[in-house]
């Protein structure tokens, strides 16, 4: 497994949001990312996880509710990378893969477009 400490990680996932347009991250509303280091049991590979309601789902009753989570997942990245540029692209692609969830957009359309 590749090494990596996770400020190393933590400081990747952050270089990866300042590459999403600002266009995009204006529009991004309520939503929290952090990293860790690894899933719940049961989902040992699973690079990234948004928790939320997705901004296209979002009504007049979305109010004073806590901030949406999109979570990194350093081991399973690590585990599953062999270079720091493998890590460094595929941090991009989960960062990118749970904002588009933000945003409404479903793994069937993420996959079609690279981002499965």
């Amino acid at each position: 497994m590749l090494e990596m400490t996770r400020e190393e990680f933590e400081e990747l996932v952050g270089e990866a949001l300042d590459r999403i347009p600002g266009e995009l991250t204006r529009l991004m509303d309520n939503v929290a990312v952090f990293v860790e280091d690894e899933p719940a049991p049961g989902e040992p590979e699973l690079l990234g996880l948004y928790e939320g309601t997705p901004l296209t789902e979002r009504g007049e009753w979305y109010a004073g509710v806590l901030p949406d989570r999109i979570t990194v997942y350093r081991g399973p990245t690590l585990r599953m990378c062999a270079t720091r540029e493998e890590v460094v692209a595929e941090t991009e692609v989960t960062v990118v893969h749970e904002i588009a969830h933000h945003f409404g957009i479903d793994d069937e359309r993420l996959h079609a477009l690279g981002y499965g």
